[in-house]
């Protein structure tokens, strides 16, 4: 029995991605095999060799044209099938396809990609339309979702991609995403800041100014 089978085994009984961390944990926890007196040879496995084990399996099933592959992701690594055999996988799951972003919806999830977090306004500054539905949209996909609120006049609502996000377009951080630094740094308008309420006038300066009697 090598480490490499061992977290193979893992990976394959998971229902999430498991981190190195939670399979260095678990390996080392496992209890000793009574029946058999066998001790866990591998109780004293580092996250680093965990991590080394983890790129070789990913080759092997590369080099063994295998039907699955083993992916790294955001949260962790996981065993999924190769995109070549979707079409035959998928119907074992005959769902409706979830209907494709539109135009607007794709390029203001662009917008909040690269420059989150960010007000509605100032994605609105940028696209130069209203996002009211777009926005909600992106939101009841799973992509977008609130991150706070920002520290000007108004307070209004920041938005930020979700881990679904990453998880859909198979991006382990944002820092993957296409030209982010060089898109980052490029100029984008930006909302006008809201005036400051003018102060109300005083009674005294509302007082009449007749000469007194």
């Amino acid at each position: 029995m090598t480490l490499s089978r061992v977290i193979e085994a893992l990976l394959f009984s998971a229902q999430k991605p498991l981190s190195i961390h939670e399979i260095t944990t678990a390996i080392k926890r496992a209890e000793d095999d009574g029946a058999e007196g066998t001790p866990n040879e591998f109780a004293r496995v580092k996250n680093a060799e965990v991590a080394a084990a983890l790129e070789e399996l990913k080759v092997e099933y590369i080099q063994q044209s295998r039907a699955f592959q083993l992916l790294e992701k955001a949260e962790g690594w996981q065993l999924a099938t190769d995109p070549a055999f979707a079409r035959w996988v998928r119907q074992l799951f005959p769902t409706p396809k979830p209907a494709r972003l539109s135009a607007p919806a794709l390029e203001t999830l662009a917008i909040i990609a690269y420059r989150q977090p960010i007000t509605r306004a100032d994605v609105e500054a940028v696209r130069g339309v209203n996002i009211d539905g777009v926005l909600q949209t992106l939101m009841e996909r799973g992509l977008v979702k609130i991150a706070g609120r920002a520290e000007i006049p108004g307070r209004p609502l920041l938005y930020d991609t979700t881990q679904f996000f990453l998880d859909h377009f198979g991006l382990r951080n944002l820092d993957e995403l296409p030209n982010a630094e060089e898109l980052r740094r490029r100029y984008l308008p930006v909302a006008e800041a809201p005036a400051a309420a003018a102060p109300e006038a005083s009674a005294a300066t509302q007082a009449s100014t007749a000469d007194p009697g």
